[in-house]
């Protein structure tokens, strides 16, 4: 069963912002000799700028300092109730005859802003050094046992995103601290804040990490870029028999798990200037030709495993940036287009597959899955962008979830969006989404939850809109 959207207001409203926009963009140029604010780069220099900008006008700590960010006002229509935390989508959709299934929303939030600190500091070796410290405010509402916010929605407390240092030696890299993990390489270039985690693409975690980067000249504009890292093994404190248990569990709870074992990742692509650079996600920066592999491998012990037997997390998956109509110069994005993609086969790792373990007490495996996902990003202007995507993330073998009711078979997402920078400060998007969700192994729990409901399916579209304020 498949439902409709009962509202038209949001996608009457995004339409009508961006019919204004070209309008509302055309300010006047500053007077002769003057800084043009917080812009990056020519000849787009009213174009919002990348989130780690250059250094333009530095603060005073220790070192250089450079604070930067966005604020992010999200509204989303979606025809499932997601709960509070509604204007991002939901890991999956809700059964079609599940309470949440059957009734709409419309949510606000700021929650997704962001600021940043980054400091530019003396060189090491000959190695120039930096350090980035990234928050947002999406670290809430938290839940007790009785189902009430225990923080209040519009007042979460800060997360933190980032937070590491980096030496560059041209060619080698050296990172530390948190940062995006490296399993699995892009996010989709979605308004939405999860960025299709839930589906195929990257998979969203950010953990305490060190990594080697090295750049491998092969001449003509070729290179091999080659990673590894060793990071904190996210699946700890994130594993039942069945789902996914909240972190911080205690030593001896359910979802215990240890070992002294980190997570080992690995990447390898191949890079080529041969067709020139094209923009990534957002119109963060712009990027050559790539295609590659990445891998992960870990293991942990965990509680109701037998004989002390460790579980393994492992995957594989491969990765590619095609600059299809490259820009220029490297900097107008007008006219450029964009494909980026991945597919992997996954065990055992948070995100990339829906669950961690599978089996019975006493015989736990890891979980296996698969995903792929893709977007195309068009510049029809440097100001004015339209993507589109598809990603998907699917278990492996759906007779491993035997005595698991209700799984996720898959989960699918599609998605059409539209941006539009003002000024280099100012951004406006909107964004037309779909989520679909197969379960098996269907029963109707005790109690309501989003899995109530005979229906092995669950189907939510979200009309979304967005305001940026980049400073």
């Amino acid at each position: 069963m498949k439902k409709k959207m009962s509202r038209a207001v949001p996608v009457v409203v995004a339409a009508s912002l961006l019919a204004a926009a070209p309008a509302l963009a055309a300010d006047a140029p500053p007077p002769n000799g003057a800084t043009q604010f917080n812009c990056d780069f020519e000849p787009a220099c009213e174009v919002a700028p990348g989130v780690y900008g250059n250094l333009n006008a530095p603060a005073s700590s220790k070192f250089n300092l450079a604070v930067g960010g966005f604020v992010k006002l999200d509204y989303a229509y979606n025809s499932s109730n997601f709960g509070p935390n509604g204007f991002f989508t939901n890991t999956r959709s809700p059964k079609n005859d599940s309470l949440e299934g059957q009734k709409d929303q419309s949510t606000f939030s700021a929650r997704s802003s962001r600021i940043w600190f980054r400091s530019n500091g003396p060189n090491l070796l000959g190695g120039r050094s930096t350090a980035l410290v990234e928050l947002d405010f999406t670290n809430g509402p938290v839940y007790g046992t009785n189902g009430v916010a225990n923080t209040e929605s519009f007042n979460a407390t800060p997360r933190l995103r980032h937070a590491w240092g980096n030496i560059d030696w041209g060619n080698t890299q050296l990172l530390f601290g948190q940062s995006t993990e490296n399993f699995s390489v892009f996010n989709a270039s979605s308004v939405d804040f999860n960025a299709g985690t839930q589906a195929g693409f990257g998979n969203g975690n950010r953990v305490p990490q060190v990594k080697l980067t090295q750049r491998v000249d092969l001449g003509g504009g070729n290179s091999l870029k080659l990673v590894a890292a060793v990071e904190q093994p996210f699946q700890t404190n994130f594993n039942t028999a069945n789902a996914n248990a909240a972190p911080g569990n205690a030593v001896g709870g359910a979802g215990d798990s240890w070992g002294p074992v980190p997570n080992f990742v690995g990447q390898a692509f191949f890079v080529s200037k041969a067709l020139g650079t094209s923009p990534i996600a957002y119109g963060f920066g712009q990027q050559n030709f790539t295609a590659g592999f990445f891998g992960l491998y870990g293991n942990q012990h965990a509680k109701g495993q037998t004989n002390d037997k460790t579980i393994d997390s492992w995957g594989a998956g491969f990765y590619t940036f095609v600059p299809v109509i490259a820009s220029p110069d490297g900097k107008k994005r007008a006219g450029t287009l964009t494909f980026e993609g991945q597919t992997y086969l996954a065990a055992n790792v948070n995100g990339a597959t829906a669950y961690q373990y599978n089996g019975t007490t006493g015989n736990l495996h890891p979980a296996k899955g698969f995903g792929t996902a893709g977007h195309l990003i068009y510049y029809p202007t440097d100001q004015f962008s339209v993507s589109a995507g598809y990603g998907r993330r699917q278990a492996y073998n759906y007779g491993d979830y035997k005595g698991i009711n209700n799984f996720e078979k898959y989960n699918e997402t599609y998605f059409a969006n539209a941006y539009y920078d003002l000024n280099a400060a100012v951004r406006v998007a909107t964004e037309y989404q779909r989520l679909n969700t197969k379960y098996g192994n269907i029963t109707v729990p005790a109690t309501a939850t989003a899995t109530s409901g005979r229906s092995d399916e669950g189907t939510t579209n979200i009309a979304r809109l967005a305001l940026y304020y980049f400073f």
